[in-house]
């Protein structure tokens, strides 16, 4: 009797052990990524490798956006039109007034006057959303457009 519970003990340790190492194995498996292992030293490479690589990648994705970053915030993010009739004798709102300005509200405000005989361009640099040279009221009128958007 007593040798068949060590016959059963046995057996029950061998199957154990088994599963053990068939749970090791799907582990290692996963771990090495289904490759057979030259050994752990040239793994540990392989990942640093990696690791290295992918942190290059990071640092110069890091540099591109930051200059995309900048270069945004120097784009026209403002943006406002008035067309107006500023001669009676004309016809239509042929006139206009545009504000363009980036994110600190710098750029510029264009102003188009038409008229039967002559039709003129006006350029006025802008800083914080004003100017050193007098605005006209359709000017303001596209800088407050502009603003709003």
């Amino acid at each position: 009797m007593t040798d068949k519970i060590i016959i059963y003990s046995a057996g029950l340790i061998t199957l154990v052990s088994v599963i053990w190492v068939i749970f090791l194995e799907i582990r290692l498996r996963k771990v090495f990524g289904g490759k057979k292992p030259d050994g752990l030293e040239e793994i540990l490479k392989t990942i640093a490798a990696e690791l290295k690589d992918g942190n290059e990648f990071r640092e110069e994705m890091e540099k591109y956006l930051e200059n995309v970053e900048k270069r945004l915030r120097r784009s026209a993010q403002h943006v406002g039109i008035v067309r107006f009739n500023p001669f009676p004798d004309a016809g239509g709102d042929q006139s206009f007034a545009i504000a363009i300005m980036d994110e600190k509200k710098s750029g510029v405000v264009l102003s188009s006057l038409y008229g039967r005989d002559t039709s003129r361009i006006y350029a006025k640099p802008l800083e914080n959303a004003s100017s050193h040279y007098q605005l006209s009221n359709e000017e303001l009128k596209a800088i407050e457009e502009a603003l709003k958007k």
